[in-house]
């Protein structure tokens, strides 16, 4: 077989491996972004059901292509192709012996001069802590074109059986509130360690220093010092629950801990039989979200897929916003390979962008192949 001619589009068939691992070895071999042939119909699609003879196995929404956490080395961009289309480039190539040329494009909803984000992240979801600490040196360089606000996943006690028919904390350490908040163990250990109780209170604390520091402006720069803050010195087993380290932090990224202490204790708390006001807006805000993958960023409305870093978040960021409406920025850093040194150097940087990089999409290069 001759070697394909770099650039070109891999059409690989879905199959039963991660889609990372496919689109591992797909840039392995050289390809510049990939289509993935969903093996399915979707229920809905009668086009697809008549066409393959049955219903039967049928997918009652599209699969979510998402990062199985092992992703950071993936560059190339990479799109789901339902079934009945990709049958039709299938039959193309295999039947006639067509090259067949796609073009790949990403666009996002372009409302007005200001582009809405939201992250759901957790304090001690890992995947996200370097997008995060990153994020204190960017956001401020979007002024008053961005509304960017972090919001922390919890689980509903209430669903999840938590909470007893007699108010009583069926979940233990999980919970707080008598077992209405709730959050995973990070050490998956009940009796040592960080607890999910402590994960809720310390998600309780982030969403005050929102609503105090980043709610009006929808920058935050407080609330970013925070968090660069904790990650340096209490994101610890041992430090994490630390008031005495929890104060360091607040003092470092001048935050008055009166005003947080004063939020967290008006909204309902985190002890006793009683709910929090800001717990369950967050868990009414998650369900209108449908977030159902974390850490997960939604520009626009639209949830973000692959690896969370500085360059795919400020892409999609800049794509978002009218044409002429982008601040400096944007332009400033559009064709530099490592955003956020062109962030650190005011828009300066010492290399140009490559196709795989800018999120944008590839010219019309030919897939030259199926893998099956």
């Amino acid at each position: 077989m001759m070697e394909w001619q770099s650039p070109f589009i891999l059409m690989v068939d879905r199959g039963s491996c991660t889609f990372v691992q496919k689109v591992r070895h797909a840039q392995y071999a050289g390809a510049a972004a990939v289509v993935i042939a969903d093996d399915k119909c979707i229920c809905s699609e009668s086009e697809c059901t008549n066409a393959n003879g049955s219903d039967d196995g049928c997918e009652r929404s599209a699969p979510i292509l998402a990062d199985d956490g092992s992703g950071g080395d993936i560059s190339i961009p990479t799109m789901l192709m339902f079934k009945h289309d990709a049958d039709a480039i299938k039959k193309e190539m295999i039947d006639f012996n067509q090259n067949v040329q796609l073009q790949m494009g990403w666009t996002l909803p372009q409302a007005d001069g200001r582009v809405e984000c939201e992250m759901w992240t957790t304090p001690s979801e890992p995947v996200s802590k370097g997008f995060q600490k990153s994020w204190k040196y960017v956001v401020p360089k979007f002024e008053d074109h961005i509304n960017f606000t972090p919001r922390q996943y919890i689980y509903d006690g209430v669903t999840a059986s938590c909470l007893s028919s007699k108010g009583e904390n069926m979940c233990y350490t999980l919970c707080t509130n008598n077992g209405r908040y709730c959050a995973v163990d990070p050490d998956n250990d009940l009796n040592k360690g960080i607890s999910g109780a402590d994960v809720v209170n310390e998600s309780l604390r982030r969403i005050c220093i929102w609503e105090r520091y980043g709610k009006d402006d929808g920058i935050g720069a407080e609330y970013w010092a925070y968090i660069n803050e904790f990650l340096d010195i209490c994101d610890t087993p041992e430090s994490f629950a630390s008031l005495d380290c929890i104060k360091d932090v607040f003092k470092r990224a001048k935050v008055d801990i009166s005003l947080i202490d004063s939020c967290m204790i008006d909204s309902g708390g985190t002890i006793g039989n009683k709910d929090n006001t800001l717990l369950n807006l967050e868990l009414k805000a998650q369900v209108e979200s449908g977030v159902i993958i974390l850490p997960t960023i939604f520009v626009n409305g639209v949830a973000l897929r692959g690896s969370m870093s500085t360059n795919n978040v400020m892409n999609a960021i800049c794509a978002g916003f009218l044409a002429g409406t982008a601040p400096e920025i944007c332009d400033k850093c559009s064709g530099c390979l490592d955003k956020m040194e062109c962030v650190k150097n005011d828009g300066a940087c010492s290399g140009s962008s490559s196709s795989g990089d800018n999120g944008g999409g590839i010219s019309k290069p030919k897939i030259s192949g199926l893998h099956y």
